[in-house]
């Protein structure tokens, strides 16, 4: 019984990617914007572009297992790239547009890639600032030519001439990329993803044609997903979070992916999609969160009061709901009065009002901005999961979501708690290995098990808790062991504070370095006619230290003694990805910021 269900659900990409368009063939696959109009691409089209992508590539010798990147915003032509790769048997690998071309000349080399996909001049400018130090690349593709209509370079071709080489490749050859779908097997290597990480350079993740495909149906088990179904890509699609759902879960159940124009214009083409599945770091979440309460702020007293009292009432049916709770008919009478006066305008102006669920992950997310969303009636829901996973490990049922957890196992995975609290998992999701790295390999898998390196704890109701990464877990000086995160995750819940790392490993006492929210707190300055000219005047400025003193007395009173925050400061400077402060899905990396800000942090010791 075993093996057959093993050989029903194990695909290759390519097999999952036909059968998708010969049932779909003329509906809408994806959509992008330009010029201010939406444009429709078929699962037709959609497969006609990535055949030909994969023929060309065939044409100038690339062969089974070679390695070709990509880097630039979410785009159809990336994602047709990397179908086009993987559908011949090549390995796609995703480099993070905000990179620097240091790291991109990284990836690009120790991946061995063969080809390389660029968005614009921007990124090939990278390319060139390399080029000489790398042997292997063969060829460069650029997607968007804006600018560069008079430069000339044997090694760089548009994506117009590798299609149109395709389209000559298949018409000489026409059952070559049949052939080659043929080929792949649900244990090769279909991409690579390199982990950004919080500390080192990053490791490169090898998941194969059966990791995806078989995530793609599992996340399906928890989550139902329909044809019907609009999402709205704009996450990095290098990240296994967005290649999830606009590229493996899309080429399973065949809904439609819109691209985002560029990356500030998320909350513009939110409202103009209005997707029905929502997904996001909690970054994105708690942006959302903060704007909302600073123009209720700003609102009349009759806005501010109708506001307010509609969210104590969704706040106490999110507290039943989510404790598994009926709200009994009166109740349910008056959320529905609080969600047609209020909450219904709400939505609609944000683009949320056909969110069927949304879903909040690769990073923790704070208790009361969860709560805030599911008061307002948006399904707010936690996955959790990493790279080498696949993506997903646990995720929320959208019917029955618990505030403090990460959901429920997928079906098909086993998890397990070590001695120590780590997190092991199993199941045909976790990945190959490292590229290149077998020693990190043997100690991340052990006897098939991935070992995660988070620590957490199952309830009764077989919902997992997250407590902390446990390299991050912090031992006082009086031999006290503190969960950095849980902290932290109780400061952001604050409009003031964006980001904060707790400091105690080894001291007398905790600490915390804040990142203020920026358009909070500056609204708060002109509401108290605080004067400054910079960020640095305004973080350094009395009343502002006393607005996040406050914040961090009202934390304070929720933790344990020992887990107070004695002393903090403010940061005098906002993290980027390019100073290599953040990942590119915002998380902060703590040994940098630790190193980076070491004379702040040693003189509040």
């Amino acid at each position: 019984m075993a093996i057959k269900k093993i050989d029903t659900i194990f695909e290759t990409i390519p097999q999952l990617f036909n059968k998708t368009v010969i049932q779909n063939g003329p509906r809408v696959a994806l959509r992008t914007k330009d010029l201010g109009i939406w444009h429709d691409i078929t699962w037709n089209e959609y497969h006609d572009i990535a055949k030909k992508v994969g023929c060309a590539l065939l044409s100038m010798g690339f062969k089974k297992g070679d390695a070709a990147c990509i880097i630039g915003n979410n785009s159809t032509e990336w994602v047709m790239a990397d179908m086009g790769i993987q559908c011949v048997g090549g390995v796609s690998v995703g480099v993070y547009a905000t990179n620097a071309w240091q790291q991109v000349e990284y990836v690009v080399n120790h991946c061995d890639a063969k080809f390389l996909f660029v968005e614009n001049e921007e990124q090939l400018d990278k390319y060139l600032m390399f080029r000489e130090n790398t042997s292997v690349l063969e060829k460069v593709i650029v997607w968007d030519t804006k600018g560069l209509s008079a430069f000339k370079d044997p090694m760089v071709m548009t994506f117009e001439q590798l299609i149109e080489q395709g389209k000559n490749k298949d018409e000489e050859s026409p059952s070559l990329f049949e052939k080659m779908n043929a080929e792949v097997t649900p244990d090769d290597v279909a991409m690579i993803i390199y982990t950004s990480g919080t500390t080192g350079p990053p490791k490169g993740a090898m998941l194969t044609h059966k990791n995806v495909t078989w995530m793609a149906g599992a996340v399906n088990e928890t989550i139902k997903i329909y044809k019907t179904d609009n999402v709205l890509s704009f996450l990095p699609l290098c990240h296994v979070f967005e290649r999830l759902f606009t590229v493996f879960i899309h080429i399973k159940f065949a809904y439609t992916v819109n691209f985002v124009e560029k990356p500030d214009t998320v909350m513009q083409n939110m409202m103009e999609v209005s997707p029905t599945v929502g997904y996001a770091v909690p970054r994105i979440w708690e942006k959302y969160y903060s704007n909302i309460m600073i123009k209720m702020a700003d609102a009349t007293w009759i806005k501010r009061f109708a506001f307010n009292t509609a969210l104590k009432i969704g706040k106490k049916r999110a507290d039943l709901v989510m404790n598994f709770k009926s709200p009994g008919i009166f109740f349910k009478g008056l959320y529905f009065v609080a969600w047609f006066t209020v909450f219904r305008k709400l939505k609609e102006r944000l683009g949320f009002e056909n969110i069927r669920v949304a879903i909040s992950g690769a990073a923790p997310i704070s208790k009361d901005v969860l709560r805030f969303f599911q008061s307002i009636g948006i399904n707010l829901i936690e996955g959790y999961g990493q790279t080498e996973g696949t993506g997903v490990t646990t995720l929320s049922p959208e019917d029955k979501a618990k505030f403090g957890t990460v959901g429920t196992t997928l079906k098909g995975l086993d998890i397990k708690i070590a001695e120590d609290g780590e997190i092991l998992v199993k199941s045909p999701g976790v990945f190959k290995g490292y590229y290149k790295s077998d020693k990190a390999t043997a100690e991340t898998i052990i006897d098939g098990w991935l070992y995660t390196g988070d620590v957490g704890e199952i309830d009764a109701d077989g919902f997992l808790k997250i407590t902390d990464r446990k390299k991050d877990i912090i031992v006082t000086a009086g031999g006290k062991n503190i969960t950095p995160q849980y902290i932290e995750n109780k400061l952001k819940a604050s409009i003031y504070i964006n980001d904060s790392v707790v400091i105690g490993d080894k001291r007398k006492f905790l600490s915390c370095l804040i990142m203020i929210d920026e358009d909070n707190v500056v609204k708060f300055a002109q509401d108290n006619k605080v004067q400054f000219s910079t960020y640095k005047d305004l973080t350094q400025n009395e009343q502002v230290t006393a607005l996040i003193d406050k914040e961090i007395k009202k934390v304070n009173e929720t933790l344990a003694r020992v887990e107070n925050i004695r002393k903090f400061t403010i940061l005098p400077k906002q993290l980027y990805e390019e100073d290599g402060e953040v990942t590119p899905t915002m998380k902060i990396k703590r040994k940098f910021v630790n190193e980076a800000f070491k004379d702040i942090i040693e003189a509040m010791y």
